[in-house]
């Protein structure tokens, strides 16, 4: 065996030579970061790019009877949404000729193909028509809100509430051009820079680096959008990741920089070696972050994958941000980095081996147990939520209030009689396909029919009737539920799985449940299914990346057991403050709400390799000092020492960042950053400084054990 590792490569390798050059020729890489902010912004506003949040999963429930209904059907299966008619007083009723002439209208407006006949109230204070489009929602832009409400004025002059709903808040909902979340982080990164380095200098370089780097990321997406559809929530996830590490990376390579001025180098020799050492971490990191979002495309679902590719466009942008344009501007700083200072004796890294961060470690060397115990209880208490996380689609009950989409909600929820409830903003389409069925499709319509009757949570359920073509029998079921409650949920896996089958059962029929609700469903069973492969992926890439790089195989092991616990914490309090509800009032949530299907997918990628950052951060070091000493205890005191205040300052950073998004419209993007906020907090406090040393402390030089044999067969990844 080989307990240690060559002695680290000289600071003359490429990423040494690539520091000279940003040194050499500083201006040109800051002009050519420049003109490509610009062209990146510029290429985004060309190609209008579009965005969408609707999921398709090739043959799933929902998608094989949306396209039976499509081609026996086109009507029935076209896009449609809700306009939701309410009096304030009296019935609608009263207002008839308004609200006839406002039907009219809708059925003639662009792209309509149809609207419903309205369905009432037993009141008669609500009713509602169903309109039918020749194209998706998407596809009729954010700006088509002026044709409902040209199309509705009749009834709002007469006093009639008009609301849209359904499908048609793809219409009505704009994008969020907000900028609060991001100014409040960036404000909130600033004041941390400022009390860290006490310069403004030092404090400011790292943010606007990182701001040129996420700008043009936020283009490169944009860019790339014109090709392939992202997710609604893409440019803000790329916004908040990239804005996250881009000041992080900064961070690094800036404290390295100060300390090399410090220790006597010139600007120039320090920026060389910054890129050799700071900068290879930062390489690495970027790596594992980037590897772990790229794998969500190893689930099979499109959907997923793309958000990963657009968190993945900004981190490669901002590493590369990092390793060229963060040296150049450091360069052109030079000595005058310290020059306005806001307290005195600015530092940037502590390296007596008397310093508080040494006695810190000494006393975790004596007691390596007991803080091992109380950081992993700890994470375990706050992961018991997690046990009970049911997944689910955020649906128009938690829409900002007063929205319209929200409004049409409540009004549909609220109403009483046939077509309203709560369930009727979910409705299941059943479909079943009797064109090679053995008996008479009346019969199997009865039998069909029977079955739903009895079948719990079922508030209506519509008689199977053909398409003109015979082919199949369509009806509708109205779930006595919510569409994001745990019994329309239950609902649709019963109709799935036992209900249809087994009134189906000898037929040579066969029975599908379509509608976007059922997608919506389908979504989620499928990302539950996926969600381990993904959580192998990204632990066998971690495992082997780490292994690689330091060259031990305890340490990577170490690492991927204790960001599980990170993941599983940071879930807990996920479902604590979302779907226990504890802390919605605060988020800007009217109610309790089931996390978004594909939320844990996406934070464990990010997360795993977020927290991968602050591991190799202080492994780095830690392994530095093993190669000098080769004495366990002091390395681990020696990585602490220099990285322990940088680690805390930069997770207080990411954290500012994340919460800062908190505030955005969007639940996905609630969840994500509350979610990614508590897991860096942890990640870079219980886990960094406290798990982390004692595991280390207590298994000793084994940390450092990695067979002969391995170490011959893996390339060499020096830090």
């Amino acid at each position: 065996m080989s307990s240690v590792a060559p002695a680290p490569e000289a600071p003359d390798g490429k990423l040494a030579r690539l520091g000279g050059f940003c040194a050499r020729h500083a201006l040109w890489v800051i002009a050519a970061w420049l003109v490509l902010l610009v062209a990146a912004l510029g290429g985004r506003h060309i190609v209008g790019a579009t965005f969408s949040d609707q999921i398709t999963l090739p043959g799933s429930q929902s998608d094989t009877g949306g396209d039976l209904l499509t081609a026996s059907d086109p009507a029935a299966a076209a896009p449609n949404g809700l306009v939701v008619f309410h009096a304030g007083t009296g019935t609608v009723a009263d207002h008839q000729q308004a609200v006839d002439s406002a039907v009219a209208d809708l059925k003639a407006m662009p792209h309509a193909t149809a609207a419903s006949s309205l369905v009432t109230s037993k009141d008669g204070a609500t009713a509602y028509t169903t309109v039918s489009f020749d194209e998706p929602l998407k596809s009729l832009g954010h700006g088509y809100v002026d044709e409902l409400d040209k199309a509705t004025a009749p009834a709002r002059d007469d006093g009639v509430q008009v609301a849209y709903g359904g499908g048609l808040d793809q219409v009505t909902t704009a994008p969020a051009n907000d900028l609060s979340s991001e100014l409040v982080g960036i404000g909130a990164a600033l004041v941390i820079l400022l009390l860290v380095f006490g310069s403004v200098l030092a404090a400011v370089l790292p943010l606007l680096c990182a701001l040129v780097a996420v700008l043009v990321g936020i283009g490169v997406v944009g860019i790339v959008a014109g090709v392939v559809t992202f997710a609604n929530a893409a440019p803000t996830l790329a916004t908040m990741i990239g804005l996250g590490v881009g000041i992080d990376y900064a961070l690094f390579l800036t404290t390295r920089f100060r300390q090399d001025l410090i220790d006597g180098r010139s600007p120039a020799d320090a920026v060389a070696r910054t890129c050799s050492s700071s900068g290879h971490a930062v390489l690495v990191a970027a790596t594992t972050v980037a590897v772990a979002l790229m794998s969500l495309y190893a689930c099979g679902l499109s959907f997923v994958g793309k958000l990963g590719l657009a968190a993945t466009i900004a981190v490669v942008i901002t590493a590369s941000a990092s390793l060229t344009l963060v040296p150049a501007a450091l360069v052109l700083t030079g000595r005058a980095i310290d020059r306005w200072t806001v307290r005195r004796h600015p530092v940037a890294e502590t390296a007596g081996d008397d310093d508080s961060w040494h006695r810190y470690a000494g006393l975790i060397s004596r007691h390596p147990a007991t803080f091992l115990a109380c950081g992993v209880a700890l994470l375990a208490v706050l992961a018991v939520p997690l046990f009970s996380m049911r997944l689910g689609h955020v649906d128009d009950g938690a829409a900002k209030a007063g929205s319209t989409s929200r409004i049409a909600f409540d009004l549909v929820s609220d109403g009483q009689g046939p077509g309203f409830g709560p369930g009727a903003n979910a409705p299941f389409t059943v479909v079943v396909d009797v064109s090679q069925s053995t008996v008479p499709a009346s019969q199997i319509s009865d039998d069909v029919d029977k079955a739903l009757q009895d079948t719990p949570d079922i508030a209506e359920a519509t008689p199977l009737q053909p398409t003109s073509d015979g082919k199949l029998l369509v009806g509708t079921v109205t779930p006595s539920g919510d569409p994001q409650s745990a019994a329309t949920g239950g609902l649709f896996n019963a109709l799935t799985g036992r209900v249809l089958p087994d009134a189906l059962r000898g037929t040579g029929a066969h029975g599908y449940v379509t509608g976007t609700a059922a997608g919506q469903f389908d979504f989620r069973n499928t990302v539950k299914d996926r969600l381990p492969i993904i959580i192998g992926i990204v632990l066998i890439a971690a495992f082997v990346l780490l292994m690689t790089v330091f060259r031990s195989l305890v340490i990577p092991l170490k690492a991927v057991l204790l960001n599980l616990l990170t993941t599983g914490a940071s879930y807990g309090v996920l479902v604590a403050a979302f779907q226990w509800g504890w802390i919605t009032g605060a988020l800007g949530l009217p109610e309790a709400v089931p996390i978004e299907s594909y939320v844990p997918m996406m934070m464990f990628a990010i997360v795993f390799g977020l927290s991968m950052d602050y591991e190799i951060f202080l492994l780095s070091r830690i392994s530095e000092a093993w190669h000098r000493t080769a004495d366990n205890t002091r390395s681990v005191g020696a990585g602490l020492s220099a990285t322990g205040r940088v680690i805390s300052s930069a997770a207080f950073i990411m954290t500012a960042v994340f919460l800062s998004f908190t505030v955005s419209p969007a639940v996905v993007v609630k969840m994500l950053a509350l979610g990614l906020a508590v897991s860096v907090v942890l990640d870079a406090t219980v886990v960094r400084l406290v798990l982390v040393p004692s595991t280390m402390f207590l298994l000793g030089r084994s940390n450092w054990w990695f067979p002969r044999r391995l170490d011959r067969v893996l390339p060499h990844v020096h830090m």
